[in-house]
């Protein structure tokens, strides 16, 4: 692989470190904004703390028929799936919504294949499903749990799978704007589309009705989540620019270990023998699928 797809992938491991961490601190504070309220604040924050590099990067003018595809990728995989997402979190458990979504890798791989993006690979498969199998090994005690104060687990379960499939489909998309334009000034303007349309959504769960009062505690990770989306979005769009889907979005497959351990860190919860060995299996699906890419 190229110097360039390397470090495509190391962007994607980043992102799916990020992803991890950013769902523990969602768990932490989307009771107290609203899933779509979540998504508006976390973007705004992130599209401004990409501001200062889009001010000072060469200027790059986007044509105006990649303005609607662009957008509307923006939307969906900012938008649409953030709110799916939150919304499925207060649904089920987040170990549940952490194994649904882990699913993103299989769907962006099968979608891939049908639609003629990428050949398919048993190596790459086996690996993908390795990945999934260790998600599952991390979860698997959590996943049954029941929360007595979240209902309409069916409810949340399909908006987590909802939440996997418009990224997987957003996934795909991305790379030949990526390549004609950098991926920089893609990021900012797709993350400008979903606040935009966040906005609207956020407005009638009425976070614009009166002024918004967060505990330090919440503003905090409101914070955290919006800087670290920022930049690590930027970072999965480098990486779908530059790598194979398929293999950017196999290392999502981390971020639920990373939220099984950053809750053990930041949660005080146990940290179980489980969450070690899935981290094993999903460590072995990555360098499984990466050997196929060799």
């Amino acid at each position: 692989m190229s110097e360039q797809g390397t470090g495509a992938l190391w962007a994607a491991a980043a992102t799916g470190v990020q992803v991890g961490a950013a769902m523990v601190a969602t768990r932490y504070v989307v009771d107290a904004t609203g899933p779509a309220s979540l998504g508006f604040l976390r973007y705004l924050v992130g599209l401004l703390c990409l501001a200062p590099a889009l001010l000072m990067a060469p200027r790059k003018h986007i044509g105006s028929r990649d303005l609607l595809p662009i957008g509307l990728l923006g939307v969906g995989q900012f938008g649409l799936l953030i709110v799916l997402l939150n919304f499925s979190l207060l649904h089920i458990p987040a170990a549940r919504a952490s194994l649904l979504f882990a699913t993103f890798p299989v769907l962006t791989m099968l979608l891939s294949v049908l639609l003629g993006r990428e050949s398919f690979n048993i190596q790459k498969a086996a690996g993908a499903l390795l990945a999934f199998l260790g998600v599952a090994i991390t979860l698997s005690d959590a996943t049954l749990a029941v929360d007595a104060r979240q209902s309409s687990p069916w409810l949340g379960s399909l908006a987590a799978l909802g939440a996997a499939l418009c990224g997987a489909v957003c996934s795909i998309f991305y790379r030949p704007y990526v390549a004609r334009y950098s991926s920089l000034p893609v990021t900012a303007l797709a993350m400008l589309a979903a606040v935009i349309a966040l906005a609207g959504l956020a407005a009638g769960e009425g976070l614009f009705a009166t002024v918004p009062h967060f505990t330090v505690g919440e503003g905090a990770a409101i914070v955290f989540i919006g800087v670290s989306s920022g930049v690590g979005f930027f970072l999965w769009v480098y990486a779908l620019g530059n790598a194979p889907p398929t293999l950017v979005a196999m290392f999502l497959s981390l971020s639920p270990v990373t939220a099984s351990m950053g809750g053990s860190l930041a949660l005080g919860e146990e940290l179980p023998l489980a969450a070690v060995l899935g981290l094993a299996a999903v460590l072995l699906g990555l360098w499984v699928a990466l050997r196929s890419s060799k």
